[in-house]
């Protein structure tokens, strides 16, 4: 079951990353900047997370195995190891893949679940 009614930085994640489901899938896009034009796994979940003010840059996969706290959150769980990140926002996984977008790699919010094996699960301080 999703939570109700988020807090303003869970709607403020959702609706950043949902500016970027447009843009395609490349290693290593974005690490430099938020303004880019494809994104990889780990700045995908940058970028929800710094439009709610909870990153203030692109982090990488190996840099979110020690954000935040430590087990999921209510609103905003992380999971993450070397080479692969993705969070859950609201119940929705929010990740890179190519599944249901014609092949072609990209962000997408999916409702099926997924099991985090060897992930670090963390969640941001208050949520």
């Amino acid at each position: 079951p999703r939570p109700v009614n988020p807090r303003l930085a869970v709607k403020r994640s959702i609706w950043a990353d949902n500016q970027c489901l447009t843009k395609p899938y490349r290693y290593g896009g974005g690490h430099r900047s938020f303004n880019d034009i494809s994104y990889d796994c780990s700045v995908t979940l940058s970028y929800a997370l710094g439009g709610a003010g909870l990153v203030p840059s692109p982090m990488s996969s190996k840099d979110f195995r020690s954000y935040g706290g430590r087990g999921r959150g209510k609103w905003i769980t992380v999971y993450a190891r070397n080479g692969r990140s993705f969070a859950v926002i609201a119940g929705l996984r929010l990740r890179t893949t190519a599944r249901h977008s014609g092949g072609r790699w990209a962000p997408r919010w999916q409702s099926d679940p997924c099991a985090p094996s060897g992930s670090q699960i963390r969640r941001p301080a208050r949520l």
